[in-house]
């Protein structure tokens, strides 16, 4: 019987890399990744012209555009199963906008339509509760969930919509710690919402071009923003 539980043991433990690399108080390391994003338009509906018309346009974030990630990371460990961390990140990213007119029709017979592609580098600087579970061989899964302070690095241009300076989500993410030989790799999948209005709604106002106007008065509410991230840590 011996003999046989330590051949059991032999199969299940395996040699355990780095194996005090989460006893460090405080530890650092660089992040790579993939964004995803998306915001929900709220519509006006009917609007009313000068000369008395109506028109009624209509706008939806319909594709999903992937961007690019890159970021540090800062780990403080609080006790056994838990850390907090701060990854500050550039997002590079786009949401495609189509608006269409349902009061004017094409030689279909569809309503016209006009596209923007929204593009967006954001700065976030996320702080999370990271919880592990227990470590077994070369790897410990987590979760973690914490808030997300956003600054929007796109500049004032001349197309439709335009969001906010300034944003907050709120993330929740799983992921999986593997110990290699050198270093941590830690794979990382977390979904950042937003609960505010996002849309910028003095940007109408600065429109030179009135028929513009038609279209970015369409659009009364922007939220939620969401952004889904897949993101590798190297700690």
């Amino acid at each position: 019987m011996t003999l046989v539980a330590t051949m059991t043991m032999a199969q299940t433990r395996k040699v355990q890399n780095k194996p005090y690399i989460d006893l460090r108080p405080m530890h650092f390391g660089i992040s790579i990744g993939l964004n995803l994003q998306d915001v929900e338009l709220q519509n006006v509906g009917p609007q009313l012209l000068e000369t008395g018309e109506t028109r009624t346009i209509v706008c939806d974030a319909d594709t999903w555009n992937p961007g690019f990630s890159v970021g540090v990371l800062a780990d403080m460990r609080l006790g056994q199963h838990f850390n907090v961390r701060l990854t500050p990140a550039l997002h590079f990213g786009s949401k495609r906008l189509t608006f269409r007119d349902l009061d004017v029709m094409n030689e279909s017979g569809k309503p016209t339509e006009s596209t923007q592609d929204l593009k967006n580098t954001y700065i976030s600087i996320p702080i999370d509760l990271k919880f592990s579970s227990q470590r077994f061989n070369n790897y410990r899964p987590y979760m973690l969930a914490g808030v997300s302070p956003m600054i929007n690095l796109a500049g004032k241009d001349q197309e439709y919509v335009q969001l906010k300076r300034f944003d907050l989500m709120v993330e929740a993410g799983i992921g999986c710690d593997f110990y290699l030989p050198f270093f941590k790799l830690i794979p990382e999948l977390k979904f950042c919402y937003n609960l505010t209005n996002a849309l910028d709604k003095t940007h109408v106002s600065e429109l030179t071009d009135i028929n513009k106007r038609l279209y970015a008065q369409s659009v009364s509410n922007a939220t939620p923003t969401k952004m889904f991230l897949l993101t590798l840590y190297f700690e």
